[in-house]
């Protein structure tokens, strides 16, 4: 009796996962506003800015100075200036990356990564399409979300 269960468990895990691959090559597959050849954008960005923007990198924990600018403003992506988050959305969140608890309107897409074998929500400029981090449920009230981002994906313009 419990080997049919199982078995049926097994097909629905192995078709959500199906499906969940699909929309990640989907979003991947997207066609964004700013758009420049991989030559070009290896002339316009920095190498680190370059593999997390572009190759979908994570710059090492507590490297960024963006970790620790508390000054009023915005954080854009280093890539094309779409603006993202407000610093009045920035917390410490105890990781070594700069986190915030929300995103400004229609700044950034999503899609599902299993680049650690496990689900995760990757988070991505809505503009050129580059890799910014990743969202997690564990961040404060009152959104509960952790945008979890690479320093290097972002730059800081003061107000």
């Amino acid at each position: 009796m419990m080997q049919p269960r199982r078995q049926f468990l097994g097909w629905l895990a192995a078709g959500a996962a199906a499906s969940t691959i699909v929309a990640c090559s989907n979003a991947e597959a997207k066609t964004y506003p700013v758009r420049f050849s991989d030559a070009e954008w290896k002339k316009r960005l920095s190498a680190k800015q370059y593999y997390i923007l572009r190759q979908k990198g994570t710059e090492y924990p507590g490297t960024s100075p963006l970790l620790h600018e508390k000054r009023k403003g915005v954080f854009v992506c280093a890539a094309d200036g779409n603006v993202l988050y407000s610093s009045t959305t920035k917390y410490d969140s105890k990781t070594g990356w700069p986190s915030f608890w929300d995103v400004l309107p229609g700044a950034i897409g999503t899609s599902i990564d299993f680049e650690t074998g496990y689900p995760r929500t990757e988070v991505h400029c809505a503009k050129c399409g580059g890799h910014l981090g990743h969202v997690f449920n564990d961040g404060p009230k009152p959104t509960g979300k952790r945008y979890c981002m690479n320093g290097d994906a972002l730059l800081f313009r003061p107000t």
